[in-house]
């Protein structure tokens, strides 16, 4: 493994920040984490062990160096990556403001549209860059984290960035830099408005996918999605192996159909699950906010209405204080009335 003068720092590391510096320590990066304390404690009984759905597997052994709680530890980081959930996304800009150097690039590799526009705000002096994580990871065990959805990581073009894409090849990790991320992250988010589907569903996402009635509820919020986005002239991008404005009609096709379009389309590991899911395991307030409350927010500033996501807003809050499986067909009854 070669020694690295490139030091990348990840703020905010849970599943998806401790997966991608699993990865980047694997191709032989210099990475520090930041995260909370408890995950810190995992790392003292356990190593950082990062798996994916095509059967990569490594192992690393975590020193109190590597993994900290302090944000004085992006000080002299010549990247930063944040991975932290929206809600802590200002926070999370305050607290590395005072430490990351001028010129040195903050990508926001979270869910959502606004976060890179709330980092730039809390840390004005900072090159703050949008950026995506198309795949789902979810912690299996303690310190396990395991990546089950397939796709590669983007960001918008910054040449700041460039001396960073070895590390993230060498990882397996490719990084790729786009002039569309805003069209890029829409196209994502139309994706993750299956979150709260499969987070009601209470199943695994293929389980739940293969469930017409739950991908029909996927089809409507995708639907009203993509008619805003039109509203709004704001293009969607192939992300799949199908265009985006086909995925509606595919979630929409009988089983039969679906199942053999989406084995071409789209890989999924038999485990794993949504980020909200996640997410209301463990007690946590669930992202649906920034994913199809972003739709809501998008109708409203066009002076009109998103009834469909709105009702999934709606329905995640209420599972956050009530949880609840969501039987297929009770569900789609629910949102058709919305």
């Amino acid at each position: 493994m070669s020694k690295s003068s490139y030091r990348i720092v990840i703020f905010g590391a849970g599943s998806i920040g401790c997966y991608v510096g699993g990865r980047l320590l694997s191709g032989g990066a210099d990475v520090t984490m930041i995260g909370r304390s408890k995950m810190q404690a995992v790392f003292s009984d356990h190593p950082l062990k990062v798996t994916d759905y095509e059967g990569f597997s490594a192992e690393h052994t975590l020193t109190d160096t590597r993994y900290v709680t302090s944000a004085e530890a992006a000080a002299n980081a010549d990247l930063v990556l944040v991975t932290v959930k929206s809600a802590a996304t200002r926070e999370a800009g305050e607290s590395l403001a005072p430490f990351v150097k001028p010129g040195v690039p903050v990508v926001s590799l979270q869910n959502g549209i606004s976060n890179a526009t709330q980092l730039q705000e809390a840390m004005p002096d900072a090159n703050v860059v949008a950026g995506m994580v198309p795949f789902n990871v979810l912690q299996q065990a303690p310190g396990h984290f395991h990546q089950g959805t397939e796709g590669h990581l983007m960001a918008a073009s910054n040449t700041a960035l460039e001396p960073a894409l070895p590390w993230f090849g060498k990882a397996g990790l490719p990084l790729e830099l786009r002039p569309d991320i805003e069209s890029v992250m829409w196209s994502k988010l139309l994706l993750n408005l299956n979150n709260p589907v499969n987070a009601l569903s209470g199943v695994p996402l293929l389980e739940e996918l293969s469930q017409r009635e739950y991908r029909l509820v996927l089809a409507m919020a995708q639907k009203e999605t993509l008619r805003l986005l039109g509203q709004a002239d704001i293009p969607t991008v192939k992300l799949t192996g199908l265009p985006t404005r086909l995925i509606p009609v595919l979630m929409s096709s009988p089983n039969w159909i679906f199942s053999r379009v989406a084995k071409q389309m789209l890989t999924i590991d038999p485990v794993a699950r949504s980020s909200m899911w996640e997410d209301l395991q463990a007690g946590r307030p669930t992202e649906v906010d920034w994913i199809n409350g972003e739709v809501v927010k998008l109708a409203r500033s066009l002076g009109t209405e998103a009834p469909v996501n709105q009702k999934l807003v709606e329905l995640m809050h209420q599972q956050e204080k009530d949880p609840k499986s969501w039987a297929a067909e009770s569900l789609l009854k629910v949102i058709r009335k919305a």
